[in-house]
């Protein structure tokens, strides 16, 4: 069973989902309906939206946008290929307000020539914003690619960086 719930952001109305395991997916607002979404996403589980169940996630996520918090305390279900799993547990470490590049991540899980893989993963990470890829950046300084929309990504490192 997958709950859900909504929460409105800067960004727009967004939703957060978890499993029995943990909080499994972000969703940026151009996922609406977010039942419909994740119905497509998890075919095989029965989706609920449940505002007490993600209290919690909801909480933290919209105090993150609020400037109240720099880390988040949630449990998470990664439901990844093994080496997108390594880069996103890497990617989670990059502090509040800091960046570093694809290359930095590459060599970090200890694969220097996978800049490109490492793009893949963060493109593919269910997470946005609790796992920050909007952190990881091209080599030379400038923004890179986002899953979630390249303004989004240069929105949420300005509010890291108001900070």
């Amino acid at each position: 069973m997958i709950h859900f719930a909504t929460f409105n952001t800067p960004l727009g109305l967004m939703a957060v989902s978890k499993n029995e395991d943990g909080v499994c997916r972000v969703m940026f607002p151009e996922a609406h309906p977010f039942g419909t979404r994740l119905k497509q996403l998890y075919p095989n589980e029965i989706i609920v939206e449940n505002r007490a169940a993600l209290g919690d996630a909801r909480r933290q996520l919209s105090e993150y946008f609020s400037g109240k918090r720099t880390s988040f305390n949630l449990k998470f279900h990664l439901s990844l290929p093994p080496f997108y799993k390594k880069v996103l547990k890497e990617v989670a470490k990059i502090p509040y307000g800091k960046t570093v590049s694809y290359k930095d991540i590459a060599e970090r899980v200890g694969n220097p020539a996978a800049v490109r893989a490492v793009g893949g993963a963060n493109a593919h990470n269910p997470l946005p914003i609790l796992i920050p890829c909007h952190r990881v950046i091209a080599h030379d300084g400038s923004l890179g690619g986002y899953g979630g929309r390249p303004e989004r990504k240069a929105f949420l490192l300005e509010l890291e960086r108001a900070l």
